[in-house]
């Protein structure tokens, strides 16, 4: 009980730990926080679903590097995600910009769920309506029934 206990303390108190090393941190705190910022939208091309920030491969070191230095220069944040835009394709941005060239994989899923709904609506509207007519009973049908429910059987 007591080992579970501190397993259970322990996972409350880990921290997420970020592949940035220490001779890549910027001297200016608010310049470093814009990095980091930046770092965590940025994916890593090697690992493909971590940010910059996360990952230990080389390219995202790389990556890092370049993010702090165009911050130096004097980029703002959209001009450095521009320029890795520019340099890597959209495909380096986690979260992608919603453009016209990629408009289509945005609407698809809700125009995919539309037509559904609409299929769906007019097939059902349409069964409705359409009600199999009720055809009496034969007298040998009659018959039968009235042998099946008798208590006598």
């Amino acid at each position: 009980m007591k080992q579970l206990l501190l397993i259970i303390l322990a996972c409350l108190f880990l921290t997420p730990v970020f592949a940035v090393e220490p001779d890549e941190v910027l001297a200016d705190p608010a310049m470093e926080a814009r990095a980091r910022d930046l770092s965590t939208e940025v994916r890593c091309m090697v690992c493909q679903n971590q940010s910059i920030d996360d990952s230990d491969a080389p390219l995202a070191k790389d990556l890092r590097v370049l993010v702090r230095e165009r911050l130096v220069a004097g980029d703002t944040n959209d001009e450095v995600l521009t320029f890795l835009v520019a340099r890597y394709g959209e495909f380096v941005l986690l979260k992608p910009r919603f453009t016209l060239a990629n408009a289509f994989l945005w609407i698809a899923p809700i125009g995919v769920l539309l037509i559904g709904g609409f299929i769906a609506f007019f097939a059902f509207r349409s069964r409705r309506g359409q009600n199999p007519e009720e055809k009496p009973l034969t007298e040998a049908e009659h018959e039968a029934l009235k042998k099946i429910l008798s208590p006598d059987s």
